[in-house]
């Protein structure tokens, strides 16, 4: 050798032990941070995957940084290739030394497993490699046909749920019965979860058609009949984008737990629509869910009463389908009654909606501790109660509960099972800040998970209706209840939208008359500018209108309290009716 190869070589190996002391570091720091640095063990991936090796070998260009494995040396280098201590530094440094031959290195072999590759030959080669900096490196590939394909980001704890895959597309063959399904999970045992909820749709598949049902056929169509409907739900309401990290098959996994749980809590059945809504807004880490929950939390802490994120916002349903319209809307209604004179307003008002749907009605009567829920006083509104709707000629059970508690609280859980609650409004929610130290009709609405039907002194007829519509998701529910008034009551209708400050776009009312005419709903429209809550009141009067639908409150708590919205303005002066939807 050469005095010069002597230097080249000395050189070489210096190049390893600083390679060597990069691994170490590299190693240290994937222990404090709880990564892995481990290549991947090709035999071990292979049979995780059930995975067959392929006759075809192409000599190709292969990217270095999609090697994540080796067949025999997966324990000498770290996830980047550099060497660990049983590397001999004397080859790996004339492995180096032929980096610059005019030769160079031979092509290495590799495995292809999806768009990942594992060293079968050539594992110092790659080490080189990646010090030297480069990108490619010449190969003989070897394809292995999977399943599942892997990427180079995978770590060992994404193998083995790839693993769970191939064994759960094994047992419902849905690759191959549909090749567009992709029901990846990330949290391990969920395809156990997965396979049960098809044992259950096998069974029943089983009743109705008497018959013994193949398991991939009973997977073929949970797929299309149960999945793929709720699949198609978490797209539109964009739940992917509020739990960023998880996968189609996550959330529907978490609609299915989440609806059950709604379910038995308030003892009715509760659409995946809902579901998807109640998960978002209670679950979702996005920074706008988490800081709307964070200011009713702020809220609740420096309000009597306090205020609590509703435990139950669930949406109504709102179904495109032209002409469509359900069959009743406020089926079950709840009427909370203070004992006074001017609280039988809400029932009379509650009275006029019960006759038009039909509607079952209970009443609710909050005393403030035991002693007065047992009091003559208490009797005797209950009994006043049921008399009163036996004189309205009202079927079916009527009665009113008697309970104790926070009296926004109370009517909140109750509302849980109702599908609108009647309420007195005796006393219109406080301006500006003084709202934060009074609790009041705003804490109410709030937490009701319900739509809430505000009754002024004097109970209306409900004969003519004006929607107030600025586009918002609460307005949405406003036009859906205005749109069954206007189909089902067949009443006259009004829309009005008002341009203030830019916050409503003058093409909002387009919207409200398209959603309109596909339900084959009669209404005129408005638009005008100026004051939110001045416009609508002056339209209520001239359009004579004895009920108005508006969305609730759309700023965060706090900021609603402080600075007020036109929701709290018309309830401070309107003489009419007014339904606050969720």
């Amino acid at each position: 050798m050469t005095a010069e190869n002597t230097i080249n070589l000395a050189s070489a190996i210096q190049d390893y032990w600083d390679a060597r002391q990069k691994a170490s570091l590299r190693e240290l720091m994937a222990r404090l941070t709880g990564t892995s640095s481990e290549l991947l063990s090709f035999e071990e991936v292979r049979q995780k995957l059930k995975a067959q090796v392929g006759a075809r070998r192409v000599i190709q260009e292969i990217p270095l940084d999609s090697i994540v494995g080796s067949v025999n040396r997966y324990e000498d280098f770290t996830r980047d290739f550099l060497p660990r201590a049983n590397v001999d530094a004397d080859r790996w440094a004339r492995v180096k030394l032929t980096s610059y031959s005019l030769e160079g290195p031979p092509p290495i072999e590799v495995y292809q497993i999806g768009q990942v590759y594992f060293v079968s030959d050539g594992n110092h080669r790659v080490s080189v490699a990646r010090q030297l900096g480069a990108s490619h490196i010449q190969a003989y590939v070897t394809e292995v046909n999977s399943r599942v394909p892997i990427a180079p980001q995978d770590r060992p704890d994404d193998i083995i749920l790839k693993a769970e895959y191939v064994d759960f597309l094994d047992h419902t063959l849905l690759d191959t019965q549909r090749p567009q399904a992709d029901i990846r999970t990330t949290v391990p045992g969920k395809y156990a979860e997965l396979e049960t909820h098809i044992d259950v749709h096998r069974y029943y598949m089983g009743l109705e058609q008497q018959r013994e049902i193949a398991y991939s056929e009973a997977a073929a169509h949970w797929y299309d009949t149960v999945y793929t409907p709720v699949v198609e739900i978490i797209r539109e309401r964009g739940l992917l984008r509020d739990f960023p990290g998880r996968t189609e098959a996550d959330l529907y996994l978490w609609l299915a737990e989440h609806r059950a749980a709604l379910e038995e809590e308030l003892s009715r059945q509760v659409t995946p629509e809902q579901a998807a809504s109640d998960l978002a807004a209670k679950r979702s880490p996005r920074p706008g869910r988490v800081a709307a929950r964070l200011g009713a939390r702020m809220l609740g802490k420096v309000s009597p009463g306090s205020l609590e994120e509703s435990s139950s916002h669930l949406e109504l349903q709102d179904k495109e389908s032209p002409g469509w319209q359900p069959d009743h809307l406020f089926g079950e209604v709840l009427v909370p009654l203070n004992g006074q004179e001017d609280g039988w307003v809400a029932l009379e008002q509650a009275l006029v909606v019960a006759r038009r749907e039909p509607a079952r009605l209970q009443g609710l009567y909050i005393a403030s501790d035991e002693a007065q829920a047992h009091s003559p006083e208490a009797q005797a509104i209950q009994e006043a109660f049921a008399r009163r709707c036996q004189e309205a000629g009202l079927e079916g059970e009527n009665r009113l509960e008697i309970d104790t508690g926070d009296v926004a609280r109370k009517i909140s859980e109750y509302a849980r099972s109702k599908d609108l609650v009647v309420v007195n409004l005796t006393y219109p929610p406080e301006s500006g800040a003084k709202a934060l130290l009074e609790p009041g009709f705003r804490t109410l609405v709030q937490r009701c998970p319900t739509p809430i039907l505000a009754a002024p002194k004097h109970a209306r007829d409900l004969q003519r209706a004006l929607l107030a519509y600025d586009g918002s998701p609460k307005a949405q529910e406003a036009l859906f209840i205005a749109a069954y008034l206007g189909g089902r009551w067949h009443i006259p209708l009004q829309i009005i939208s008002v341009v203030e400050s830019g916050r409503v776009a003058p093409d909002t009312l387009s919207a409200a008359r398209q959603y309109m005419e596909r339900h084959g709903v009669e209404a005129t429209y408005t638009l005008v500018e100026g004051c939110v809550a001045e416009e609508i009141l002056r339209a209520a009067d001239e359009f004579d209108a004895d009920l108005l639908l508006m969305g609730s409150y759309g700023r965060s708590p706090l900021l609603q309290a402080v600075l007020g919205s036109a929701v709290d303005e018309v309830l401070r002066q309107a003489q009419r009716p007014l339904l606050l939807c969720r």
